[in-house]
C-alpha cells in the first residue's frame, strides 16, 4: 500500500507546447510497473485548453469542477460539468479545457504504452475553439 499526501507532489505550469493559456497540473499517481495507469488533476482557467493529442490506450475524464469543453476531430463541441465523466477511445484525437467565461478542473487517467500515455499534435486555433 501507498498513501500519497496532499501537498507532497508539486503542482506544475501545464507547458506552452502543449497548453493554450493557463493551465495548472497536479500529478495525483503513476502506478508502478507492471501496472500502468497514471492519473493527474488538471485546472485550466478561462479559455484555456489542450493542443489536439491521442493516447495510445484511451483516455477517461473525470469533471470535479466548473465547466468545460471537449471536442475529438470531426466532431462538435460538447459542453462538460462536474460529474461527468469522458471516454476518448485509443488513437482518438481530441482536445480539452475551459469554456470562455469559467474555469474547469477534470481529473485525467491513461495507461502509459511502452512508456507513453500521449502523442501531442497542433494546437487548437481561436477559431476551432470557438467552434
Amino acid at each position: 500500500m501507498e498513501i500519497k499526501r496532499i501537498g507532497s507532489q508539486p503542482s506544475a505550469k501545464g507547458p506552452a507546447d502543449y497548453f493554450r493559456g493557463t493551465v495548472r497540473v497536479d500529478m495525483l499517481f503513476s502506478a508502478p510497473e507492471p501496472a500502468r495507469v497514471v492519473g493527474a488533476s488538471v485546472t485550466f482557467e478561462p479559455s484555456a485548453r489542450t493542443a489536439w493529442h491521442t493516447h495510445p490506450l484511451g483516455q477517461t475524464l473525470i469533471v470535479t469542477s466548473g465547466y468545460g469543453r471537449v471536442q475529438r476531430w470531426g466532431g462538435p463541441i460538447e459542453e462538460i460539468y462536474p460529474g461527468d465523466v469522458v471516454w476518448f477511445a485509443p488513437g482518438e484525437k481530441h482536445w480539452h479545457g475551459a469554456s470562455p467565461t469559467t474555469a474547469m478542473t477534470h481529473i485525467a487517467i491513461q495507461e502509459k504504452l511502452d512508456g507513453k500515455t500521449v502523442d501531442w499534435m497542433e494546437h487548437v486555433s481561436d477559431e476551432q475553439y470557438a467552434g
